[in-house]
């Protein structure tokens, strides 16, 4: 890692390294008691533990000229270890808080260990500390081979990667201490979020950077979808999160949105942050690696443009769809609803033309587990997407909002879209960014494929069953007008599919540990394998130049 550094590149680092050291110790002193002087004490050990690595390590042996003759892989291979390590934490943490409704001792009556505060470290670990470390380092691969160019920065995509993860590790102690500002896959707080601001606009501008200097005329569709999941995601999270601090020493902010405007912005956050962080990133994934690993071209190549442009434009209005029946505006809602349903055509169109791209390789899809994960994202795409559209009509809604339809639905996404196109691409990256002849076991891909998969559908059928049956008790009435069941009776009846639920994510988990397990031993212990040069194009190979 610090090898691929020049002497001026290490002092550089060091130098931002110190900085945040010190910012952490202001933090600490200003927070003294709070939980604004923790987070300062885990900055200051964080920043510390890194600048010793850099330290150590200060005087080896430079670089050597031909280092731009490369591509820059260091960063992509440490945010797939930290986006698998992510992925057991969050995972497990999801495990823990689903058994506790089921069985709910399992708090062990402590502050720290209730639903309420564990449940965000597993949202947080899983979307942003999995599923974000994923994006950054296959965003970061696909970005150079598609552009043919090295990144264009030999700090900012370290400084990227672990002031993401500082983020994430703020994120999840603040809620562990209990510190939130329950706004939905947003709770970490102020000082937390400007850190990220900065970390994102620099992810930012080393990704236009890197196209910038791109040897290859046209931009890959993939990279586009990159664009935008960088670009918007740092418009809604700045937007969403401005704060006021109660004081600089305290960790306790307020949002300046009063009200109903508050919820209105909360939820055009939310929805999009499902739109391009869990959606536009990972279909950049799709578009590069189902291609890759099918050895065929994609299907076509105007309706993923199109697809593009379409989730683009239409995902913006859809949020208001979170608040039907509320003080919001009828006609606002109506506005969310209508686009909920115009999205499923671009929504499809990526979908289909995924399936249509797997045509002459459907014996691949057979005998390939890793080309299967591809394939069973592309089909719970666009299963979740017709069911979010369903969902946001006014009438649909009144049945399924506030019941476990929705966490159903949710993970139709997260688990059968987001986690399995991210295990394909890592299982499709993994061997060609060690250069490895394959994977260390098929037979492992494959036991992971089908632990996925019986976990998701477990999980899901138990929620769609669960909510369904929320929805119809809790609109129950007797002849005489009062409501035929309590909510307590509507627990009970949910207690063998909260068994069901805890069980399916357990597979999952389960299968994510396998995962591991198998990347590592394809990085130790499987031979190296004789590959085409995997080098960034020069000028004398560029074709006119």
């Amino acid at each position: 890692m610090i090898r691929q550094l020049t002497s001026a590149e290490r002092q550089g680092a060091a130098v931002i390294l110190l900085v945040v050291a010190i910012a952490g110790a202001a933090l600490s002193i200003l927070g003294r008691t709070d939980t604004l002087g923790v987070h300062g004490v885990i900055v200051m050990l964080f920043a510390g533990g890194l600048l010793y690595l850099v330290l150590s390590t200060f005087y080896e042996a430079e670089p050597t000229e031909d280092r731009e003759a490369s591509y820059y892989d260091d960063p992509i291979k440490v945010g797939i270890a930290l986006a698998m390590a992510w992925a057991v934490f969050g995972m497990f943490m999801g495990v823990w808080v689903a058994a506790q409704l089921a069985w709910p001792d399992l708090a062990f009556d402590a502050a720290w260990s209730s639903f309420g505060r564990l449940r965000p470290t597993h949202t947080t670990g899983v979307i942003f500390g999995f599923g974000g470390n994923a994006l950054i380092a296959t965003s970061f691969h696909v970005v150079q081979r598609t552009s043919r160019a090295r990144l264009a920065g030999q700090l900012s995509p370290w400084f990227v990667l672990f002031g993401y993860n500082l983020f994430c590790v703020l994120a999840v102690s603040g809620y562990l201490l209990g510190v939130t500002q329950s706004k939905e896959y947003a709770e970490a707080e102020w000082y937390a979020d400007i850190w990220l601001v900065i970390v994102w606009v620099t992810y930012f501008i080393l990704y236009i950077r890197t196209i910038a200097r791109r040897k290859e005329p046209h931009i890959y569709v993939a990279n586009w979808y990159f664009m935008a999941f960088i670009l918007v995601v740092a418009i809604l999270h700045i937007i969403n999160n401005l704060a006021i601090p109660v004081s600089w020493g305290h960790a306790k902010s307020y949002t300046i949105w009063p009200g109903v405007q508050d919820a209105m912005v909360q939820w055009w956050y939310g929805h999009n942050a499902v739109a391009f962080f869990l959606t536009a990133g990972f279909l950049g994934m799709l578009y590069y690696y189902l291609p890759v690993r099918a050895q065929r071209p994609i299907f076509s190549y105007r309706l993923s443009i199109l697809s593009f442009w379409g989730i683009t434009f239409f995902y913006m209005w859809a949020g208001s769809h979170h608040l039907h029946y509320t003080a919001l505006p009828h006609w606002v809602q109506t506005l969310g609803m209508t686009f909920s349903v115009m999205l499923l055509v671009p929504s499809w169109a990526s979908a289909g033309n995924a399936l249509l791209t797997l045509n002459g390789a459907w014996h691949k899809v057979r005998d390939d587990a890793t080309l299967r994960f591809m394939m069973a994202a592309a089909v719970f795409y666009g299963l979740s997407t017709f069911e979010g559209s369903f969902l946001a009509i006014r009438p649909v809604n009144s049945l399924s909002h506030y019941t476990d339809w929705t966490v159903g639905h949710v993970h139709a996404g997260a688990l059968g879209w987001v986690a399995l196109i991210t295990f394909g691409s890592l299982y499709t990256l993994v061997p060609a960014l060690w250069k490895r002849e394959r994977m260390y076991s098929a037979a492992l891909v494959e036991v992971h494929f089908w632990l996925a998969i019986a976990g998701t559908l477990i999980y899901v059928f138990a929620m769609w069953n669960s909510g369904i049956i929320q929805g119809l008790m809790w609109r129950t009435y007797t002849e005489q007008g009062a409501l035929a069941y309590s909510f307590v009776d509507s627990l009970v009846a949910m207690y063998p599919y909260y068994i069901a639920r805890a069980f399916g994510g357990l597979l999952f988990l389960i299968g994510a540990v396998v995962g591991c397990y198998n990347i590592w031993m394809t990085v130790r212990s499987v031979p190296l394998a004789a590959r085409a040069a995997d080098v960034p194009a020069t000028p004398a190979a560029v074709p006119g130049e």
